[in-house]
């Protein structure tokens, strides 16, 4: 159900905004959270901008609701839209690493560190990169 302020009125993309972040803020932890209601949301943004950060964005709530081949498989038109922006291959990590691919997922860590200009992001993603890194090293 989408969220209750959505139905008074002319829905615009703001009140979207608005009501996704609203649904972020009810849950406490990430498992509680509406993704379910979140993809809706992000589904009519997308509509209505076009934006291409809206439909990565919506990817990731497909890739909760749906799995994370559901959301690769939402990142591959955005290939050419987000060309070389690090946002898509950590996104893209993320849902190779909830895959279980670890190997194609500290790839896409590793670029999306190398593109970032944000020490705090670059330090979080060679971070996450370098634990598959030494979890594939006591695997062996």
């Amino acid at each position: 159900m989408l969220d209750q302020s959505l139905a008074r009125g002319t829905v615009g993309e703001y009140q979207l905004q608005a009501a996704i972040a609203a649904a972020h803020d009810r849950a406490a932890r990430v498992a509680d959270t509406d993704w379910a209601q979140i993809l809706a949301l992000y589904e009519l943004l997308e509509r209505m901008t076009g934006n291409p950060v809206v439909a990565l964005n919506r990817a990731i709530a497909a890739a909760m609701v749906h799995g994370p081949t559901e959301g690769l498989k939402l990142l591959e038109p955005l290939d050419s839209r987000l060309a070389g922006h690090y946002r898509l291959d950590a996104v893209r990590a993320h849902f190779y690493e909830m895959a279980g691919d670890n190997e194609k997922a500290l790839r896409h860590y590793r670029a999306a560190a190398k593109r970032t200009t944000s020490l705090r992001e670059r330090h979080y993603l060679t971070t996450q990169a370098a634990r598959l890194n030494a979890d594939a090293a006591t695997r062996i």
